[in-house]
């Protein structure tokens, strides 16, 4: 396929007759759902013009910002690699909600309890139209390109997809993924510089909000109840999700379209992972991993995936354990 690819997938379809409510706070969330719904043709203010020198996400955000090679470029070559730094950004989210839209399609079918299914469908409706309000953003901002779809995305969804379990989707996508998309959006609504970006990424987090609450309603009671064997597959599931979504991403493609050598990527490479390590991030990146850090600790803790076994595994990520 020239402009997809397939994934084989093998899901059990649970087919309910009785449709009467069996999980009241699913449900809740269910009807929450349905108020919370908004269209991004209709709900987000395309006609707000562009301010400041047209770059779209702060500075701060680009990895060669405060390095020799930031401060040798013209101002219009700063903003050029904005845009295409937030278009590569983008380009993994819009392709990371198209994923989360298949994910849920599955859920549908293989969650058994009816407000289950349920709440599944309207996060199907959501996934859809974030999917929609990013490439939409895209036409109208960027040039309606998007960047390919990065290795660890793909390999994640791709996993995900082609899972029958319908826990250890759920454990990826709403628990571990969702987590790290709440963390983002949140960073890029305090720090975008475009008006409508920050609009179309606070109306993403009113929807990621009650997509988390899924993992924290269904999953505790199952960890709770699940045998030795099926437990140490969720713990072990849970850390091949966290080790492939904070392994992060870089942006290669864009430096190496402003023409970028071997060489000067090896030496941003190295500052970056040398200012990580060294807490000298910038404050937004220092709230975006503190922020995520923080959040999935309290969710693996929430629904108990946080053991002794897996422990040494989570702090190698750099998850702080300690209460």
């Amino acid at each position: 396929m020239t402009n997809g690819h397939q994934v084989e997938t093998h899901n059990t379809a649970y087919f309910r007759h009785d449709y009467g409510s069996d999980q009241s706070d699913l449900r809740r969330l269910y009807e929450q759902a349905k108020v919370d719904q908004w269209n991004a043709a209709r709900d987000i203010d395309w006609a707000v013009p562009l301010e400041g020198d047209g770059g779209l996400i702060s500075d701060d955000l680009v990895d060669i910002n405060g390095t020799r090679f930031w401060d040798a470029m013209p101002e219009a070559d700063r903003v050029e690699l904005n845009r295409r730094v937030t278009r590569w950004r983008l380009s993994t989210l819009v392709q990371g909600e198209h994923g989360a839209m298949l994910l849920c399609s599955q859920l549908v079918d293989c969650v058994q309890g009816q407000d289950a299914k349920l709440f599944q469908s309207t996060q199907v409706a959501d996934e859809a139209r974030h999917n929609e309000v990013l490439q939409r953003y895209i036409d109208l901002r960027l040039d309606g390109e998007i960047y390919p779809v990065g290795g660890n995305v793909r390999e994640i969804f791709d996993t995900l997809l082609g899972t029958s379990s319908w826990y250890l989707k759920t454990i990826g996508l709403q628990l571990v993924a969702e987590t790290f998309a709440v963390s983002l959006f949140r960073m890029l609504a305090e720090s975008s510089k475009d008006a409508v970006l920050r609009q179309v990424c606070r109306r993403i987090l009113q929807d990621e909000a009650r997509h988390m609450g899924f993992a924290m309603l269904s999953l505790p009671d199952l960890v709770a109840q699940a045998t030795e064997a099926e437990h140490r597959e969720m713990e072990d599931f849970a850390v091949w999700a966290l080790g492939r979504t904070l392994a992060g991403t870089f942006p290669l493609a864009v430096y190496q379209e402003l023409g970028f050598g071997k060489s000067e990527l090896d030496e941003i490479k190295h500052f970056r992972r040398q200012r990580a390590a060294g807490g000298d991030e910038t404050a937004f990146r220092k709230y975006f991993r503190r922020d995520l850090h923080d959040g999935l600790v309290r969710n693996l803790r929430k629904v108990g995936l946080i053991t002794d076994r897996i422990a040494p595994s989570l702090e190698g990520f750099g998850l702080k354990l300690a209460a």
